[in-house]
């Protein structure tokens, strides 16, 4: 018998089984790849990750009275406050102040959030600035009450704006971006949450 035949004939019926042993096994580690294991991990809080800082920006600065601001719990950013329109204000935000960031690659910004059903706003800055203050590009993105989601924020989406305001310009630099920022302006005063898992870009 020729050795091919006869190895094939020794190992037969570990051949045979071959198939029904691979369903009792897990997949390989990294044969399925998801969107949130996709692109570039921004913004992740748990471990060293979440001592970064982030600080509160709100409508305070300008009148209002709105209370907002952000706390790291259990691996997740919590941005929750209070929204008021009295004294024109109407804005609660909190803001990184890490590194510069290189997104010259990129096309979207994509946030694992938990919300309470209300549109909040991405919020990216560079040294562009518009009355000695930088502009900020922003864009909104919806949630869904209680429930986890990936949202995907195209960065062509987002617009400069300055209090408020929309400016025409300038674009916006991808190679430079000094800060990421999460606001809510829905002009609908009362208590908010958001729950942020990671940030990445894509």
């Amino acid at each position: 018998m020729p050795p091919k035949a006869r190895w094939f004939a020794r190992h037969w019926p570990w051949l045979r089984l071959a198939p029904l042993l691979a369903g009792l096994l897990p997949p390989a580690s990294g044969a399925v790849r998801t969107d949130s294991s996709a692109g570039t991990l921004l913004f992740q809080f748990s471990g060293a990750a979440a001592d970064e800082a982030w600080g509160a920006v709100n409508d305070g600065v300008m009148g209002g009275v709105s209370r907002g601001g952000s706390k790291v719990i259990d691996g997740a950013l919590h941005f929750r406050g209070t929204l008021s329109l009295e004294n024109n204000g109407g804005f609660s935000s909190v803001r990184s102040f890490g590194p510069a960031r290189d997104l010259g690659p990129a096309t979207a910004i994509v946030l694992r959030v938990r919300g309470d059903g209300r549109t909040y706003r991405l919020q990216l800055s560079t040294d562009a600035s518009f009355r000695g203050a930088r502009i900020s590009y922003q864009a909104p993105f919806a949630t869904r009450r209680g429930e986890w989601i990936e949202v995907a924020v195209p960065l062509e989406s987002l617009e400069p704006r300055f209090r408020g305001q929309r400016l025409r310009g300038p674009p916006l630099d991808r190679a430079r971006i000094r800060e990421f920022g999460l606001s809510l302006s829905d002009g609908n005063p009362g208590p908010f949450a958001l729950e942020v898992d990671w940030i990445r870009s894509r």
